[in-house]
């Protein structure tokens, strides 16, 4: 029996591998979409410091999918990051960001609706401008069946990610490769671009970060399926920096390739058909087509990951009973969150339809919503990032000058990530405007009601034991697992050390 099963029962172990695992991290981060969806706001916000902005982003990033790594190692748990701070940290702090990661995956499946609906359009020669309605029913018919194909459990959404992702990677590297032996249209590449000399002071540079951050975001939905992966503890968080160093090849390579073939003054006046007259420049006729095709399917993959970030972050939360415990009921089949797969999709397609239909999107308005929406998303994904990487930090404090490579990869880097994201979080304060700043800050304050309501009936979270390595590895040998926790402090072989910097 699972050693976080509840009442409801517990989610169907061994339906991932490790091969799983790498495809839904990338599929996570959603690359085709998140060029299409945000790379218009980067870029109208530091222009053709877009590739720099990726670099020092994607440092810190990394930093934290190496503190997620560690400590799933320790605790694979379906709620990830909000069971971790819980238990390293506070556990308030660790509802803040359970609650955090349900409400960015919620909005951000909100404002992701429209854009598949208008992929498809797309691709059938129908524009989505003056077609709102339809491109909103088209976009929540995708989200009906990925939500569909969530509640029918993880193995067979690993199957659906693996045709998806696997089809949205060739046509982005196939692209790539085409745009890196055109000759430029508009620039020569410059090394000038990873360099600090284009951004317009700090907050120029923070501006561009948030947006960054976001995407990036998607690759820790493998630390929310640990519970259901093989071997969860030996692979836990493999997945997550190989998505993270994927994805950041794939965004330099396209902001590389819009400063040279159509220049960023395109994208600022186009930011809603860019990627088409990119596809041209590259393959003409055909190849914004393609493109298009690749959004569509990374938009429908995406859809698929935030509901299963968002539906066991639940599922975690109401099996400890600091939600309504209804939400960790498991189906007795499907081994699936059905109650919490079910609020989860009623609530973001309602919020689809009053935003998308509301405020007219698929207009001007319709990206500025979305460029708020993302602001909103990235302080709440900079603020459950940061506290994990300070849980990992604080549960191996006593491990990090075992070695040099315990130090760097537990202890500063992921640090240094932690502390990148409260920087950016603070400074993003004061650089968001009303509605940014309602998404992110608003809902996060908003999550203390919850929290506070339900202190009472979880007192198993909030009294529980904090994490420990050398107790972990207690547990481990209590239930006869052979494969020993990575991070004991017991292991004085120079055996755990060996594992803890094993990638």
């Amino acid at each position: 029996m699972s050693k976080h099963s509840g009442a409801g029962g517990s989610l169907r172990a061994d339906a991932l591998g490790t091969f799983d695992s790498v495809v839904m991290a990338v599929a996570g981060c959603g690359p085709a979409y998140t060029i299409a969806g945000t790379f218009p706001a980067l870029i109208a916000a530091v222009g053709v410091a877009g590739p720099a902005v990726l670099l020092y982003c994607a440092l810190p990033v990394v930093g934290i999918a190496l503190a997620f790594r560690h400590l799933g190692r320790l605790d694979p748990n379906a709620g990830a990051s909000y069971a971790w701070t819980g238990r390293s940290l506070h556990p308030f702090l660790g509802f803040l960001s359970g609650w955090a990661l349900v409400v960015s995956a919620t909005v951000f499946m909100a404002s992701t609706a429209l854009p598949a609906g208008a992929a498809t359009l797309s691709l059938f020669g129908t524009p989505a401008a003056g077609h709102t309605a339809l491109a909103t029913a088209v976009g929540a018919l995708w989200f009906l069946l990925m939500a569909g194909v969530v509640m029918h459990g993880a193995r067979i959404s690993a199957h659906a990610q693996t045709a998806v992702t696997g089809t949205q990677l060739v046509l982005l590297l196939a692209f790539a490769v085409a745009a890196l032996s055109k000759d430029g249209n508009v620039a020569d590449f410059s090394p000038s671009w990873f360099g600090f000399g284009h951004f317009d002071g700090q907050h120029h540079f923070v501006t561009g970060a948030l947006i960054a951050v976001f995407a990036y975001w998607g690759w820790d939905v493998t630390s929310n399926l640990g519970e259901e992966t093989r071997g969860g503890r030996r692979g836990s968080g493999f997945g997550g920096v190989i998505g993270v160093v994927t994805c950041f090849a794939l965004f330099v390579v396209f902001t590389i390739s819009v400063n040279i073939l159509v220049g960023t003054d395109v994208v600022r006046q186009n930011p809603e058909s860019f990627l088409t007259v990119l596809g041209d420049a590259v393959w003409p006729g055909w190849g914004g087509r393609l493109l298009v095709l690749a959004v569509l399917l990374s938009t429908v993959a995406t859809l698929e990951t935030s509901l299963l970030q968002a539906t066991r972050t639940l599922f975690a939360m109401g099996r400890d009973r600091t939600l309504p415990p209804a939400f960790g009921r498991i189906h007795p089949a499907r081994q699936t969150p059905w109650t919490a797969t079910a609020v989860v999709a009623g609530v973001a397609l309602a919020l689809t339809v009053a935003a998308n239909l509301g405020s007219g999107a698929g207009s001007g308005s319709g990206v500025r919503l979305l460029a708020d929406a993302v602001s909103g998303v990235g302080l709440l994904i900079c603020f459950y990032y940061g506290l994990a990487a300070f849980s990992a930090v604080v549960v191996h404090r006593r491990q990090l000058f075992a070695s040099v490579g315990n130090l760097l990869l537990i202890g500063l880097w992921p640090l240094g990530g932690g502390l990148f994201m409260v920087w950016i979080f603070v400074r993003s304060l004061t650089e968001l405007n009303a509605l940014a700043l309602g998404i992110g800050l608003g809902t996060l304050v908003l999550g203390v009601v919850p929290m506070l309501r339900y202190r009472q009936h979880g007192r198993s979270y909030y009294e529980a034991v904090p994490l420990d390595p050398a107790r972990a590895r207690a547990v481990d040998a209590s239930y006869g697992v052979t494969d020993l926790d990575p991070s004991s402090s017991r292991a004085g072989t120079g055996r755990s050390d060996e594992l803890l910097t094993d990638f």
